[in-house]
């Protein structure tokens, strides 16, 4: 367990920032041609280490270990957009720097105005996600601060894929051919669009959930020079401009 201070004391003795990020988080993080890590978490680590006056270092460990809060020192903070809820704030301190917002898409062909018109209709949905949940009424709001969902509509069947691509390849047959709409993150929205789904989102996001940097629990001191960092980064518009670099001019760093 580490002693009030010491890995500040470390990250600032050694001059390194050890982030842990994922090789294939797509706009997350991910490695390019050069073998270089690169994406937004990648960008706001660089971000942060810069407003502690030291570098980063870089490493991969699997998702279920970085949850799992034993880090034994092996990396100082964790990105990857972790939904904060009460089980992990037990293991983990949690900066929030983003929100991921789900939206209801329709094909283009629909008539459907508003997110009412799904009521009674047939609505995709990847099985597992939050996004199914919330289509069936079932989704548990357990972040730290959440607010109770409200359910915009109420489809008379949730149809969940396996596989998102096989999901959108339904919508894309027509208008209430297979699927009426679907329910997914906003994140991969424009890129679906720009590649050529005949799709178009139906009203505003259904609901935002926040996501959160992990840190090295039982060091108070460092916990709060990574929140300043970001405030500061937030406060300076550096996080919305990375934001927007990466997710086609969205800025996703506020709840709205």
């Amino acid at each position: 367990m580490a002693n009030a201070g010491e890995v500040l004391d470390r990250v600032l003795t050694t001059k390194t920032l050890t982030v842990a990020v994922g090789t294939d988080w797509g706009t997350m993080a991910h490695l390019n041609a050069r073998h270089e890590f690169e994406g937004f978490d990648v960008d706001v680590a660089n971000g942060i280490a810069k407003k502690l006056g030291v570098e980063v270092k870089f490493v991969t460990p699997g998702w279920d270990i970085i949850v799992g809060g034993q880090w034994q020192g092996r990396w100082d903070i964790a990105m990857g957009q972790m939904t904060p809820t009460k089980v992990r704030a037990e293991k983990l301190d949690l900066v929030n720097y983003f929100y991921s917002r789900s939206i209801a898409v329709v094909h283009k062909d629909s008539k459907a105005s508003k997110l009412s018109d799904l009521d009674g209709k047939v609505v995709g949905a990847t099985a597992g996600s939050v996004d199914e949940k919330y289509a069936n009424h079932s989704l548990s709001a357990e972040w730290i601060g959440a607010t109770p969902i409200e359910y915009q509509f109420t489809p008379a069947k949730v149809t969940s894929y396996p596989d998102a691509n096989v999901m959108m390849q339904d919508l894309r047959f027509g208008d209430g051919v297979r699927l009426d709409g679907i329910v997914m993150s906003q994140e991969g929205f424009p890129k679906m669009v720009a590649s050529g789904y005949p799709f178009r989102q139906l009203g505003e996001p259904v609901f935002a959930s926040p996501a959160a940097i992990a840190v090295s629990k039982n060091d108070r001191e460092f916990t709060e020079k990574v929140a300043d960092a970001i405030k500061s980064m937030k406060d300076d518009g550096t996080l919305s401009e990375l934001s927007k670099k990466w997710y086609h001019d969205i800025d996703y760093t506020s709840e709205k």
